[in-house]
C-alpha cells in the first residue's frame, strides 16, 4: 500500500517535530539549572593540607590528647601537668563534652587549649562534605558554650582519618586540620609506661613535633617522664598553637 502525503500534511509533520525536540531541548536545559540551584557544586581545594607538625626551629614540642574516652584518667593527667606547670591541647568530641561537662569544664579551668575532634568518634574520610560539616558544626554547638562562644580553630578528625571533603568543611568552618609527628599508640595492647615514653623520646626530631596521646592510664603514668626527658633536651612541652608557623 502506498500513501501519498501532500504538501500541506508534510509541512505540519516537519514543524510538528521541529516543536517537539525545541520542547525537549528547554525542558532538559532547566531540569539542570534546578539540579544545580538544590545541589550546588563545591569545588575541592587541593591545596589544602593537614598539619602533622610545625615550626621545626621551635625549642617547643606539643602534646595533643585527643578525648572520646577515658574520662576516669583526665584528672591525673591534669594534676601532672599542674605540677609541671604545662599547657597542652585536649581535642574533644562534642558527644563526650555533652556527657562529661564538669571534666571538661575542668580541663578548661585548667587553662589548657581545646581543640574540635568533631561530634562523634567516625571515619571522617568516608564522610561527604555535607556530613563533614554537620559533624563539625555539631560540635561547636556543644563546646562554644563552656568557652563562652570563643571560636575555636584547630580541628583533629578522629584516627586522623580524612578526605578533601574533610579539609574543605574544616577550612569553611575556619579551622587548621591537625594530624601528628610522633604517635604515641598509647591505645593498642601492650603499651605500657616505658614503651610509651621510649615511642616518643627515641624519635630524633622533636622540634616542632606533634605528639599524638590519649587519656589512658599508662600514658598519665609515662607523662611526667615524658616532660622531664624532653626538658632535658632543651624541649618545652607546649600546646599545638605554640609550634604553629
Amino acid at each position: 500500500m502506498i500513501f501519498i502525503i501532500n504538501k500541506r500534511t508534510l509541512f505540519f509533520i516537519v514543524f510538528a517535530l521541529i516543536f517537539i525536540l525545541i520542547v525537549s531541548i528547554i525542558g532538559y536545559s532547566l531540569s539542570g539549572d534546578d539540579k544545580n540551584k538544590t545541589e550546588p557544586v563545591i569545588s575541592l581545594n587541593q591545596s589544602i593540607q593537614p598539619v602533622e607538625r610545625g615550626d621545626d626551629t621551635s625549642n617547643y614540642i606539643a602534646f595533643a590528647c585527643n578525648v572520646d574516652w577515658g574520662n576516669e584518667v583526665i584528672p591525673d593527667m591534669l594534676e601532672i601537668l599542674r605540677d609541671k606547670d604545662v599547657k597542652i591541647t585536649f581535642f574533644v568530641t562534642g558527644r563526650w563534652a555533652k556527657e562529661f561537662p564538669d571534666i571538661f569544664k575542668l580541663i578548661i579551668d585548667e587553662g589548657h587549649e581545646i581543640g574540635s575532634h568533631g561530634y562523634q568518634h567516625l571515619n571522617y574520610g568516608n564522610l561527604s562534605l555535607e556530613k563533614n560539616i554537620e559533624q563539625i558544626s555539631k560540635a561547636d554547638e556543644i563546646i562554644l558554650p563552656y568557652l563562652n562562644n570563643k571560636k575555636l580553630n584547630l580541628f583533629a578528625p578522629p584516627s586522623g582519618s580524612y578526605n578533601q571533603n574533610t579539609l574543605v568543611a574544616a577550612e569553611k568552618l575556619g579551622y587548621t586540620t591537625i594530624l601528628w609527628s610522633i604517635d604515641t599508640i598509647d591505645w593498642r595492647s601492650g603499651s605500657t609506661k616505658d614503651i610509651i615514653v621510649d615511642r616518643v623520646i627515641s624519635k630524633n626530631d622533636h622540634a616542632g613535633s606533634i605528639v599524638l596521646m590519649h587519656p589512658m592510664p599508662e600514658t598519665a603514668k609515662a607523662l611526667p617522664i615524658l616532660i622531664d626527658k624532653l626538658e632535658e633536651k632543651q624541649m618545652k612541652v607546649g600546646r599545638v598553637s605554640d609550634i604553629l608557623k
